[in-house]
């Protein structure tokens, strides 16, 4: 092995040792307190249990109500959006409407003229 191939390993090497002391370390941390905590939950379970389960319950109840109150606000924000839309264009069909109204009420007159004048020359 070359220089650049031991000196990686070599700084790592420890790293790895202390990282896997930690490890065995916390192991035993763990068992030592499941084993003191085993008689504790046995003795206070029928008070730990239905705790928990309220607990749960609770919380659940409160994700509930945020994921309740998000979603009718993103449905009343998509309805006012979608209001202002059709208001939007509402206007511009009411004008649209009364520029044909104007248009209609123009040719009418046109025809009316048109009508008169030739019931004038018959005449």
């Amino acid at each position: 092995p070359s220089k650049s191939q031991v000196l990686p390993v070599g700084a790592v090497f420890p790293i790895g040792g202390l990282l896997l002391i930690l490890s065995g370390v916390t192991l035993t941390a763990s068992v030592i307190g499941l084993a003191v905590a085993t008689p504790l939950f046995i003795l206070f379970s029928p008070v730990l249990v239905p705790a928990a389960i309220a607990i749960g319950l609770a919380v659940t109840g409160f994700l509930t109500s945020g994921a309740f109150g998000v979603t009718g606000l993103s449905s009343l924000s998509c309805f006012v959006e979608d209001a202002r839309r059709l208001a939007s264009k509402a206007s511009e069909q009411l004008e649209q409407a009364r520029q044909r109204m104007t248009e209609a009420g123009g040719q009418l007159g046109k025809q009316t003229k048109e009508a008169t004048q030739g019931t004038q020359g018959r005449t």
